[in-house]
């Protein structure tokens, strides 16, 4: 049967528009390169802002492996290590030396009484397997890539759906929102100041903002503010660091 010369071209144009269809996966594994930031040892030193108080926090960053400590109210650091993997996590919390399992409800519970979770901290999400290219969309007047992530059944965590908006030049993250079951709108991270570290763009300062599912306003607002690096190098607590 001869198809008509229309519908070829249609099929030809489909064809090609797939092929050039953008990689979600790979995209979103080079978000995670300047989220976790692969190339660091020696950690960064930052803080944990709302509401005029300020609560000090370290990131050590390998790869899958995190650890990350604060301290509130001048009191001692609390310090938790994670594992991630794409189907599980390993969250641990370290008391004098000791490791001890974090349980996953905690994963939805604020750090410091900020509107940051342990989730969020981690970015958990960036993990999830399968994450879908929806387009491309503009973020503070940069062209992003637009991805969507499902989490994966029976996953802990608040978030079903989490749209991720990466820089298309530069491949960091520029603006995440988390979504409940429901697919309202219940966090939002934006990205207001970004660094270079060797080659990897990263984050430097981010607003984190709770929303009211009902209303999909803002109720509160936390910002997450990184160091640049220097030659100090941080010290490290728990796990191989030794001391308090």
């Amino acid at each position: 049967m001869k198809l008509p010369a229309a519908f070829l071209a249609l099929t030809m144009a489909t064809s090609a528009l797939h092929a050039q269809a953008p990689d979600a996966q790979a995209i979103l594994e080079g978000a995670r390169i300047a989220a976790t930031l692969t190339q660091l040892d020696d950690g960064l030193s930052g803080s944990i802002s709302k509401g005029g108080k300020k609560v000090p926090i370290t990131l050590f960053l390998k790869g899958k492996e995190i650890q990350f400590q604060f301290s509130e109210d001048k009191g001692p650091w609390q310090i938790f290590h994670m594992r991630l993997a794409d189907e599980r996590y390993d969250l641990f919390e370290i008391k004098s030396g000791k490791t001890i399992n974090f349980p996953a409800a905690k994963l939805v519970e604020p750090i410091a009484k900020s509107d940051i979770t342990y989730e969020d901290l981690a970015l958990r999400f960036f993990y999830w397997p399968n994450p879908k290219h929806e387009g491309m969309e503009d973020v503070g007047g940069r062209p992003c890539h637009k991805l969507r992530i499902n989490k994966p059944a029976n996953a802990p965590g608040r978030y079903e759906a989490v749209y991720v908006w990466v820089d298309q030049k530069f491949g960091a993250f520029m603006q995440i929102r988390g979504h409940d079951k429901t697919g309202a709108l219940i966090k939002e991270f934006q990205v207001r100041d970004v660094m270079k570290v060797g080659d990897v763009w990263t984050l430097k300062r981010m607003q984190v903002s709770t929303n009211d599912p009902k209303t999909g306003r803002r109720s509160s607002i936390t910002d997450l503010i990184f160091d640049t690096p220097n030659a100090n190098k941080i010290k490290r607590r728990g796990l191989g660091g030794g001391g308090n």
